[in-house]
C-alpha cells in the first residue's frame, strides 16, 4: 500500500469523495427504488412492462402463469413481483451449468 504525505491528504481525501459519489450514483441506478417496489400495474400498463398483449395476459391470468391480485372484476399486478416472475425464467449458461456441475464435484471440507 502506498503511504501518503500529510500535505496529499486533502487531494487524497478528495479523489475518494468524488469515487463514492460515482458508487453511490452507479448503485442507485441499478438497486430498484422503494416506489418501484411498490408500484401497481393495471393490465394494459403490466403488457407495457412485459411487450405482451393484453389478451396474452389475461390467458396468462387463467392459467395461473402470472403473479396476479384480484380486486372484484379487476386484475393489478406488483411491478416488483412481475420482474421477479421474469427473472425466474432465465436460463442459464453453458458455462454456468458447467460451473455448477464442478462446483457439486468438490467435496466440501
Amino acid at each position: 500500500m502506498k503511504q501518503f504525505t500529510f500535505d496529499q491528504i486533502p487531494a487524497m481525501m478528495n479523489k475518494l469523495h468524488k469515487k463514492l459519489e460515482h458508487l453511490e450514483k452507479l448503485i442507485e441506478q441499478i438497486s430498484p427504488t422503494a416506489e418501484n417496489r411498490d408500484e401497481l400495474l393495471n393490465v394494459e400498463e403490466a403488457s407495457k412492462l412485459l411487450n405482451l398483449s393484453v389478451s396474452t395476459i389475461y390467458t396468462k391470468v387463467c392459467k395461473r402463469e402470472i403473479p396476479v391480485n384480484k380486486k372484484g372484476k379487476r386484475i393489478y399486478f406488483w411491478k416488483n413481483e412481475l420482474l421477479e416472475w421474469i427473472k425466474s425464467g432465465r436460463v442459464k449458461t453453458y458455462t454456468e451449468i458447467e460451473h455448477d456441475i464442478e462446483k457439486s464435484r468438490k467435496p466440501s471440507i
